[in-house]
């Protein structure tokens, strides 16, 4: 069993490969194996290898996804939907589309912080340098000096290891997290980490709840097209979402679906509980008395998407602007540190 996830790129491969071939009539473990057998020994092979066996053994396309270990949950679950509704191409499409979008933004987000985090590192290592060997050089002096005036030099020695020990503290603080946004963005766990970093932080965190609602719609259109209750497509594409905002608001609004004292239908329940924006709750409302829920459904999907895609696209554009920025600062706090004993002992000496 293949115990590391595949990467957002290999993600993308597989499910739009898989599409294409069921959309040519080719069965799901000639699929497989045809993805499998005309590549290079990859870890990517390895698990097209285990998900041929388990298919040739009888199981399903999600199930021998899930066995193989190469693969998020998010994504197994995606496809079981799809298997369940009989639109597995359509599913396997938006997975191709999706994973496809992640590895731009995190390769944009590998470049935006690589250079920044060197130019951090070159500032620790300065800082450092200044606060333990340059600072006691100059308290040296002080010491050897007349006691007139080591009491004004001392204190500008004081002063400056106070600002170079904060300047380096803050400094090695963002230089550590720049160097594990670059590392972590190069794998899939490492990535799901930095997904849970960027759902709290102020400036993505309306991103990655859009992220996650347009991941939760288009399970929700595939359960719902497949013909089964509203409560029951809410419940079951509920399980396939991680967002924990967005899980307390779908279990508030199935609660309302199925109240025995006033329940209340999908479009209501989901405004009310404010898990769509009041217009893609009327929106939706608007689709299920014309029998095109679904539909609605996909189409707030693509569009919820886009809309986080934006939003990431623009907070990733502010992180190199920042850092330099916050480097710049740095430089400046570092030239006070060295510059005050200076300043102190001309200020003695005159």
């Amino acid at each position: 069993m293949a115990q590391e996830l595949l990467e957002s790129g290999a993600l993308s491969a597989f499910c739009g490969s898989i599409a294409t071939m069921i959309n040519a009539g080719i069965q799901t473990d000639e699929a497989v194996l045809m993805l499998g057998e005309n590549r290079e020994r990859s870890h990517f092979q390895e698990v097209c290898a285990t998900v041929y066996d388990h298919v040739v053994a009888g199981s399903t396309l999600s199930e021998a996804m899930r066995a193989s270990g190469g693969f998020p949950t998010y994504t197994v679950g995606m496809v079981e939907t799809g298997e369940k509704s009989g639109h597995l191409e359509q599913v396997l499409r938006n997975l191709e589309m999706y994973y496809d979008e992640e590895a731009r933004l995190f390769a944009k987000l590998r470049q935006s912080v690589r250079y920044p985090a060197a130019l951090l590192f070159i500032m620790t290592v300065i800082l450092a340098f200044s606060l333990y060997f340059i600072l006691p050089i100059f308290g040296d002096v002080y010491e050897s000096m007349a006691s007139s005036l080591v009491a004004g030099s001392l204190m500008s020695v004081r002063a400056s290891r106070i600002i170079g020990t904060i300047a380096l503290a803050i400094v090695a603080i963002c230089t550590v997290v720049a160097i594990w946004l670059a590392a972590s963005s190069t794998s899939e766990r490492g990535r799901q980490r930095v997904v849970r970093l960027l759902e709290v932080l102020p400036f993505t965190k309306n991103a990655m709840y859009q992220l996650a609602l347009s991941r939760f719609t288009a399970s929700l259109a595939a359960y719902v097209s497949s013909g089964i209750t509203s409560e029951e497509a809410l419940l079951r594409a509920s399980k396939t979402v991680d967002h924990e905002e967005l899980h307390r608001r779908l279990e508030r609004a199935h609660e309302a679906m199925i109240s025995l004292d006033d329940p209340r239908s999908l479009a209501q329940a989901i405004g009310e509980c404010e898990v769509f924006e009041p217009l893609y709750a009327r929106m939706l409302n608007v689709g299920i008395r014309s029998g095109s829920s679904d539909e609605a459904l996909a189409q707030f999907s693509e569009a919820f998407f886009d809309d986080a895609v934006s939003q990431i696209d623009h907070a990733l554009d502010l992180v190199e602007p920042i850092f330099a920025a916050f480097l710049t600062l740095s430089v400046g706090i570092t030239l006070v540190a060295v510059m005050l004993p200076l300043i102190g002992l001309m200020r003695a000496i005159g």
